[in-house]
């Protein structure tokens, strides 16, 4: 990879712990700020250069939300950089470690998730000399708070990045507002600070994103979310069913008895997904309830004759789920069920036409126009109502169309008789 210009920003990031840099006293870096701003390969390169310059035979932390993430995002974008310039890298995938050597110093860098709360637990009883955290907005505070208790080493620094999210979320509370006190030195990154960016790509990037979502991963700020959720899908987005047999076929459930259940059949054309059909039953409004057999009936009849790969199910609906394995008919997996995380996923996938929903579709038309976000809080939840469609749709998304950012999704069906 060769580099040819940098900005001022990304100068700073890349220097700022070096001995003669007006930083060098400081703790800690923060850069936060927008999408594709040239903040991770940055701080990535300069993070592995502090730690082979000041410190032999010691141990780092490199912290994502998964490893999975956190090797995508950090380890395998900066593996080849980091060997042009004369690093030595070596990856133990089954013990989650880099070795990395320059010159005569050696160091290993663990990989750690921090997914959860429970995460914490992983790195207890770690010594280190440093810790990276990539994307730490998206990491539980007990994590991130017990990694930096880790760095008891002389000289230890942490390295912080992240997009931006609601404004009283706890790391822009304690790190970013309280950057003086924590003795950090913070970057705010927008992404004309990445020179690789193209015109044309950053006019690409800010039409991926509308209201809120523009506010934070466009223009870098810390904004509430507020207002209808999908405020982009306005009539002309739905589209007709596309003509023709679809390559694969795959349907998403949201369950309810007393709540709507929510279904949809999906088709996918010339490498887009495509909301055909759906199945709406609201027990309220035909004042019955039906059973898991009576809902499994009404998805053999939303699926008809097409050959459907794979059924992907609220996780919390058990017992449905387990009436749809026993039937042996569909290929079941519980869906991912992020709702934040999951939102954006939606947006950027409908926004750039990698998922569309047809116009036949009405529950999901109507709950689009109705699905907002609550007036008041701390976290960007959406109101739990009017979001039955919008839950299938969001485990569609983030479990059967993205599952190809995350890896491939295992299956297997159970075995019938003995062996």
């Amino acid at each position: 990879m060769q580099f040819e210009v940098f900005s001022k920003k990304q100068i700073s990031a890349f220097t700022w712990w070096y001995g003669q840099s007006k930083h060098a006293g400081r703790d800690a870096i923060i850069c936060d700020g927008a999408v594709r701003s040239g903040k991770t390969v940055c701080m990535g390169i300069s993070f592995f250069s502090w730690a082979l310059y000041e410190f032999n035979g010691k141990s780092f932390g490199l912290c994502g939300k998964t490893i999975r993430s956190l090797r995508r995002n950090v380890v395998i974008p900066l593996t080849p950089i980091l060997k042009e310039l004369g690093f030595l890298v070596c990856e133990k995938l089954s013990e989650n470690v880099l070795e990395v050597s320059y010159g005569e110093n050696s160091n290993r860098f663990y990989l750690f998730g921090g997914q959860h709360e429970g995460s914490a637990a992983l790195i207890q009883g770690m010594t280190l000399a440093g810790c990276l955290f990539d994307e730490v907005a998206l990491m539980p505070r007990s994590f991130v708070e017990q990694a930096v208790a880790r760095c008891s080493v002389s000289g230890s620094k942490f390295w912080f990045n992240c997009n931006p999210e609601f404004p009283q979320h706890w790391f822009r509370q304690e790190w970013i507002l309280g950057a003086k006190q924590k003795n950090a030195h913070y970057l705010h990154f927008k992404m004309e600070d990445n020179p690789s960016l193209s015109e044309e790509m950053l006019c690409r990037y800010k039409s991926l994103y509308s209201g809120a979502f523009y506010r934070r991963f466009v223009e870098g700020e810390w904004v509430a979310a507020e207002g209808v959720v999908y405020s982009f899908m306005t009539e002309e987005k739905f589209c007709a069913v596309p003509k023709g047999k679809c390559s694969e076929y795959a349907i998403s459930c949201d369950y309810g008895t007393v709540n709507p259940a929510s279904f949809g059949l999906w088709g996918k054309k010339s490498g887009k997904w495509y909301r055909l059909k759906e199945y709406y039953f609201d027990s309220r409004k035909e004042g019955y309830q039906k059973t898991d057999e009576e809902h499994y009936k009404a998805l053999c009849i939303l699926a008809g004759n097409h050959a459907v790969k794979i059924v992907t199910v609220d996780p919390s609906a058990a017992s449905f789920i387990e009436v749809i394995r026993r039937q042996g008919r569909f290929t079941v997996i519980p869906a991912k069920n992020n709702v934040q995380d999951g939102i954006r996923k939606v947006s950027s996938a409908l926004k750039d036409g990698r998922v569309n929903i047809c116009n036949t579709c009405l529950d999901s038309m109507r709950e689009f126009s109705l699905y907002r976000y609550a007036e008041k809080g701390d976290r960007d939840m959406p109101l739990k109502e009017n979001d039955h469609a919008m839950d299938d749709i969001r485990y569609f998304v983030t479990t059967i169309a993205n599952r190809s950012d995350d890896g491939i999704v295992a299956i297997a069906a159970e075995r019938t008789g003995q062996s």
